[in-house]
């Protein structure tokens, strides 16, 4: 809630209004949700009983928005286990569902938000979503036949559209998905295989996330978890992958130059959320502008891998296409650089936001501010030379405000602009519409100098907004590199070795390692083969002891598969990897690794 009209100016009490409705699931402050944490919001499309579920997701705080179809409430389940969303929308005639029971008893800690059922009419949610992406047809974003996904997603961006009061153009592109394109991760497998969080306190230190994430960005941190979470099933795009990463893991001098230029990368993303949602400061457009200014070096470090004569072209695709997407963005950094001050404070309204030299009455204003005696001496002096009377001088008094005295004797020779405003005994008065301009500014300079700064930086800031859609492609391959990146920093780290990828029913690891206990242990870990294929080994039965290692081989070869299908290196000395479509794992719960 923030007022909407000029104090000095209001009748009675200074009229306020809202502005933005905050929920869990649409927060964009900084500081308040994770660097390396997507918040999602949720809409959900329950399915009937032949018809198919439709989800989207939303991160405001970044603009990434997709819309999948499901089949069974098992499927709504396991990606909002996957999600992990803030906040979840559903329709009122679901309140007091069995689904809304499950969710408040197995997900108790997300925030549920309900709407008019009418949000979820396929004909609204179809209008709304053309109209905020300003086309005729959806079809153009993959949409065809995804009847539930545009109903979920339709009443998604209303929701999103009634509590931010404003056009959130930073959702320009709404991304289709299909569960069968990612090896499917459900809740147990995800807990037990400790992905994302440990069993033991559900921190981050001793999961795979831990080992692998070496990211400078929060965009890559997040784009990489993001890649745990949907392990690739197309070989092609895990073949690029893994083609980056081995030219990264042979340049490690490019390596580091990259590092260094990206350790100074701010998170792009959010920048740009904050600034189209008119609530990016000063000091957001400065780190928007010193992340740019980053880029051209780190398209000179792409350049320099894609002139090595030795690399076929295919294995060079992936780094081709990040440094076409890579924006300079010049243009953007010079409207930062030549308006906005490098020490301005973090609120708008206290000044000191726009550098001198930008805006001529800004500048005006700043000197009357800073020196308004001399600029009276100024004109003093001016007036002079113009009528001819050396013994004009200006004065200044409460009932006038600042006059032009002059001696009766040279009454008879003022300029025809001058108005007499007082008679005494040896000379008159006379004020203009020049002086009286002067006084105003130099009485006021400091409210028209705050309120003409904030106008100014308001236009800065929407000229930035214009630059959205670029900034975000921008920010997109940057965090495609920061992961590329990370996992070559990994493989060269920890001596993993790139997997060998086919479509054939089989798995034949040698020498393989579990990656988080060996990145753990003190020791060194001992390795296991495994051999799996449907002629003489389609099942294993593993028996030992207890502690003998039964569960950390299942884990380890659970890992290195989801490891190969993100386009990572392995913990093997060799590794043939037919691609797979889920990973079943339940482990005892009591059965910690680290």
């Amino acid at each position: 809630c923030e007022q909407v009209e000029d104090p000095k100016k209001a009748k009675g009490l200074v009229k306020r209004e809202v502005i933005r409705v905050i929920t869990p699931g649409l927060i964009t402050t900084e500081g308040s949700i994770g660097a390396k944490t997507n918040n999602f919001l949720i809409s959900i499309n329950p399915g009937s009983a032949k018809g198919p579920w439709g989800l989207s997701c939303l991160d405001i705080s970044t603009g990434e928005f997709r819309v999948t179809e499901l089949f069974r409430e098992e499927e709504a389940f396991t990606e909002l286990f996957r999600l992990e969303p803030a906040e979840i929308l559903l329709p009122e005639s679901r309140q007091e569902g069995q689904f809304v029971a499950r969710v408040k008893q197995t997900i108790p800690g997300t925030f549920l938000s309900f709407r008019p059922d009418v949000w979820w009419q396929y004909d609204r949610a179809k209008a709304d979503l053309q109209k905020h992406f300003k086309t005729l047809s959806l079809d153009g974003f993959g949409l065809a036949g995804l009847s539930s996904g545009i109903r979920a997603a339709g009443a998604l961006l209303s929701y999103a559209s009634e509590t931010q009061r404003g056009e959130a153009s930073h959702i320009n592109h709404l991304k289709p998905y299909r569960l069968s394109d990612h090896l499917i991760i459900d809740e147990a497998t995800k807990q037990n295989l400790e992905l994302l969080s440990n069993s033991l306190d559900h921190g981050r230190q001793g999961t795979l996330l831990d080992v692998l994430d070496l990211t400078l960005t929060p965009m890559g941190g997040r784009l990489l978890k993001k890649w745990i979470l949907y392990p690739s099933r197309d070989i092609e795009e895990i073949q690029g992958r893994l083609s980056a990463v081995e030219i990264l893991k042979k340049n490690p001098s490019v390596r580091e130059n990259l590092k260094k230029e990206m350790r100074r990368v701010y998170d792009i993303e959010r920048l740009v959320a904050r600034t189209v949602l008119g609530t990016a400061n000063g000091r957001d457009l400065l780190a928007l502008k010193q992340s740019i200014t980053r880029i051209p070096e780190i398209k000179n470090c792409l350049e320099s891998l894609l002139q090595i004569p030795s690399l076929e072209k295919d294995k060079k695709e992936d780094l081709a296409e990040i440094h076409m997407a890579l924006d300079p963005l010049q243009d953007i950094a010079d409207i930062i650089n030549r308006s906005i001050r490098d020490d301005c404070p973090l609120l708008l309204r206290e000044g000191r936001l726009i550098k001198e030299g930008f805006n001529k009455e800004l500048d005006e204003l700043i000197h009357i501010q800073r020196d308004g005696r001399s600029f009276i001496a100024g004109l003093e002096a001016r007036e002079r030379e113009r009528t001819g009377i050396s013994s004009l001088k200006i004065g200044f008094n409460k009932v006038f405000g600042y006059y032009l005295e002059i001696s009766k004797a040279r009454a008879d020779t003022v300029p025809d602009d001058y108005i007499r405003k007082q008679t005494l005994v040896a000379a008159e008065r006379y004020i203009t519409p020049g002086l009286k301009e002067i006084e105003s500014k130099i009485l006021t300079a400091q409210d028209q100098r705050l309120a003409l700064e904030f106008e100014l930086f308001l236009k800065i800031r929407l000229q930035v907004a214009e630059a959205g859609t670029r900034l975000q492609k921008t920010a997109a391959a940057l965090a495609r590199i920061d992961c590329l990146s990370s996992l070559a920093e990994a493989a060269e780290r920890y001596n993993y070795v790139r997997p060998k990828l086919n479509y054939e029913m089989g798995i034949c690891i040698r020498q393989g390692r579990h990656p988080v206990i060996e990145y753990t242990l003190k020791e060194g870990f001992v390795p296991n083969d495994v051999e799996l294929n449907h002629h003489n080994s389609q099942l294993l039965i593993i028996t030992g002891p207890n502690m003998a290692g039964k569960s950390t081989v299942l884990r380890q070869t659970a890992l290195i598969v989801l490891m190969a299908q993100i386009g990572s290196f392995v913990p093997a000395e060799e590794a043939q990897i037919g691609v797979v479509d889920r990973i079943f794992t339940r482990v005892g719960a009591t059965d910690y690794l680290t």
